[in-house]
């Protein structure tokens, strides 16, 4: 007799009692459980990849461009890699049971908060197995259950990754249930997830604006998210213009289809000449098409005019919009206007300048003489990341450990009441 499935519900409730024992764990523990992973990840990696070749085999069937059969492609080496990345999660400290700010109070009281879990977070992703891995790895070192959805074309990869990190908990003595998947590609299910907000406490999509504008429009929990990546980079009039024009190269071309890649440059004026005219045709090599504001084709011709709709716009491919500013105060309007609050940079060797636009330009990332490229959690020194967040509650650019909790309030007394 075939088993059956068990309901969204169910599964949430499984997690709100895991989680409620792993909030309890050891660091060891948990670190064992992650080891664990990383292990049969490369030793016992036999059903992943199998699972992995079905779900290829029906992407290339439903006409799946290449870029995406990669980003959903497993091989021993990419398991390996993802099994390194577990191991760096379980060397990470411990965030968990942290005690900061302890102060004495003038009745004796002593003051201070705890960092804690977050207890069951659920995430909804597409297209890479590996976040599923990543996922359960950052969830379970913060303490916290984990309720996985991703996309329909990898579901038998993340079936079976899923399987193993379970199996890795009970190994290590901690509950299984702290890492589940929804085992359905259908959209109810997640419907239903997102409307379970006295068993789940938090909501992580990372994917495509439709899926996280479906996600927020749904959701009855809170959402941790960002919409689009429209990362700037300002050029200043200061700026070494060999070091702003290696910069501008990396941000656009070394990885285009990625939140964190430049979509915008701005230049300043007394700088646009010479930068432009050595810059633009290195982009141009190198695959880019550029979109340019009048001021930026007076310089280069033969760049393509830039439409109202290309400032603000997200590419996500080998496309860039150009404008030459007058100011640094310009490129900051220009920023205020048309950024998400992803990741924003300047190019300048005056100090008062970097640190101006540094403390002003409003976003979650701010790089001065350095490639938006490093807004990541791994350049951060976080190991691995849950996403990056673009809102200012609780979480605020590239989620590690430390954002998966939160603090509470102890207080410590000698039988002190309040008169």
């Amino acid at each position: 007799m075939k088993k059956k499935k068990p309901t969204v519900l169910e599964l949430a409730r499984a997690a709100r009692e895991a989680a409620r024992i792993l909030a309890k764990a050891s660091t060891d523990a948990k670190n064992g459980a992650l080891l664990v992973y990383a292990r049969k990840l490369v030793k016992e990696s036999g059903p992943v990849l199998k699972a992995n070749a079905r779900d290829l085999a029906a992407g290339r069937k439903r006409g799946l461009p290449p870029a995406m059969l990669d980003r959903l492609r497993l091989t021993p080496e990419r398991l390996e890699g993802i099994a390194e990345g577990l191991r760096q999660i379980a060397a990470l400290p411990d965030p968990v049971g942290e005690v900061s700010g302890m102060t004495l109070r003038p009745n004796g009281l002593r003051v201070g908060r705890m960092r804690v879990p977050l207890g069951v977070i659920g995430i909804i992703y597409e297209s890479r197995p590996n976040v599923t891995c990543d996922a359960a790895g950052l969830c379970v070192k913060s303490g916290n259950a984990v309720i996985l959805r991703g996309g329909s074309e990898a579901i038998n990869s993340n079936s079976a990754l899923a399987v193993l990190a379970s199996e890795s908990l009970q190994e290590a003595g901690l509950p299984g249930q702290a890492v589940q998947i929804l085992p359905t590609a259908d959209r109810r299910a997640v419907m239903s997830l997102l409307k379970l907000n006295s068993h789940v406490d938090l909501i992580i999509p990372r994917g495509g604006k439709g899926l996280i504008k479906s996600v927020v429009e749904s959701s009855s929990i809170p959402v941790i998210m960002h919409y689009e990546g429209i990362c700037h980079i300002y050029v200043d009039e200061d700026a070494d213009l060999e070091a702003a024009a290696r910069i501008c190269l990396n941000a656009k071309v070394q990885r285009p289809g990625v939140c964190n890649a430049m979509e915008a440059m701005l230049v300043h004026q007394l700088a646009a000449p010479a930068f432009l005219e050595r810059t633009l045709p290195e982009l141009a090599r190198a695959g880019v098409e550029i979109r340019g504001c009048p001021k930026t084709r007076r310089i280069a011709p033969w760049v393509n005019k830039a439409a109202r709709s290309d400032w603000g716009r997200e590419f996500l491919d080998l496309t860039l919009a150009v404008r030459v500013v007058a100011s640094m105060e310009e490129a900051m309007d220009h920023i205020a206007r048309y950024g998400l609050g992803h990741t924003e940079a300047i190019i300048t060797e005056n100090y008062e300048r970097g640190w101006r636009f540094a403390a002003e330009v409003d976003s979650s990332s701010v790089m001065v003489n350095a490639s938006t490229r490093f807004a990541d959690g791994f350049q951060y020194g976080l190991g691995a990341e849950m996403g990056i967040s673009t809102q200012k509650l609780h979480a605020r650019g590239p989620m590690g450990l430390e954002e998966l909790t939160c603090s509470k309030w102890i207080v410590f007394g000698q039988g002190q009441i309040r008169e």
